[in-house]
C-alpha cells in the first residue's frame, strides 16, 4: 500500500551541507520520495557522491558552493537554487559545524565559527527561502537541531547555545511565516555517527556509557533520518508547524 500523502513528486528542494552523514541522507531521501534536489557544500568536489546518488534516481540534481556563514551568499546561492530548480519549495538546513572543547577554553573565534555556521547561517537561509516561498505561495523549512538543543553536553557549550536558539528560530518563523502558508519544523538528530561526531565514537568507553542512556540500545543509522524529513516536508504533515521530532530512540524520553 502506497500513501500519496509521502509523494513529494513536482516539489524542489535546497539542503545546505549535504556532502555527507545527515545531510546527504536527507537529500537523498528526498529525491527517493520524488523531489528535484539542490546541495550544497563548501567546495563542489565534496558534494560529488550525493549528486551521483540523486541522479542515479533518476532526479534532478543542482551542485552548488555555499558558506552559509555569508549572509549575502546565503541569499545568493538560495535565489541560484530556486532559478535552476524553476522554483522552491522546501529548504533543509542542515549546514552545521562543532568543534569539542571544554567551556574554560572556549575562545572568541571558536564561539564565533559554530554560531556563525549553525544559527546565523540557518536564519538566514530561511530568510532567503522564506522569501521566495512567501511570493510563489509557500513552502516548507526543516531545521536540523539537536539533542543540545534540550539538554546539555559537557564540552558542548557554544554548539548547544546555536541549537538551542535554533529551535527558537523555528518557534519564531513558525508562528510568523504560517500566514504565507510556511510551515517551519525541526528534527533533532540523536546520536548519529559521522564525521563531525566521529571524535566520539573512537572512545570504545564512550560508546559503552552512551548506549546504556539510549533505550534502543543502538546508535542511530542513515536510514532512521529520511524519513522523518520526508514526513515534515509532504502533505502528510500539512497541519504540523513549529515542532520539532527528537529522533534519537528514545534518549530524550528516558532522562
Amino acid at each position: 500500500m502506497t500513501q500519496p500523502n509521502f509523494d513529494l513528486s513536482g516539489r524542489r528542494a535546497l539542503v545546505t551541507g549535504a556532502s555527507r552523514g545527515i545531510g546527504q541522507a536527507i537529500a537523498v531521501a528526498l529525491a527517493q520520495a520524488g523531489a528535484d534536489i539542490a546541495i550544497t557544500a563548501r567546495t563542489i568536489e565534496a558534494l560529488s557522491e550525493t549528486h551521483s546518488r540523486i541522479v542515479n534516481l533518476g532526479r534532478r540534481c543542482v551542485a552548488l558552493t555555499q558558506d552559509v556563514r555569508d549572509v549575502e551568499e546565503c541569499a545568493r546561492v538560495t535565489r541560484e537554487a530556486a532559478d535552476k530548480l524553476g522554483g522552491l519549495d522546501i529548504l533543509i538546513n542542515n549546514a552545521g559545524f562543532e568543534n569539542v572543547r571544554a567551556s574554560f577554553d572556549v575562545d572568541e573565534a571558536l564561539w564565533e565559527s559554530i554560531l556563525s555556521t549553525n544559527l546565523k547561517g540557518a536564519f538566514f537561509c530561511a530568510q532567503a527561502a522564506g522569501r521566495i516561498m512567501a511570493e510563489t505561495g509557500g513552502g516548507v523549512i526543516v531545521n536540523l537541531c539537536s539533542l543540545t538543543s534540550y539538554v546539555g553536553i559537557p564540552t558542548a557549550a557554544p554548539y548547544g547555545a546555536s541549537k538551542s536558539g535554533l529551535l527558537g528560530i523555528t518557534h519564531a518563523l513558525a508562528s510568523e511565516w504560517a500566514a504565507h502558508d510556511i510551515r517551519v519544523n525541526a528534527i533533532a538528530p540523536g546520536y548519529f555517527r559521522t564525521a563531525m561526531t566521529e571524535v566520539f565514537y573512537e572512545n570504545d568507553d564512550w560508546q559503552s556509557r552512551m548506549l546504556e542512556k539510549i533505550p534502543q540500545r543502538r546508535f542511530g543509522k542513515e536510514s532512521d533520518i529520511g524519513g522523518v524529513a520526508v514526513f515534515l516536508c509532504s502533505d502528510a504533515a500539512a497541519y504540523i508547524t513549529g515542532h520539532c521530532i527528537p529522533v534519537d530512540g528514545g534518549y530524550l524520553a528516558s532522562i
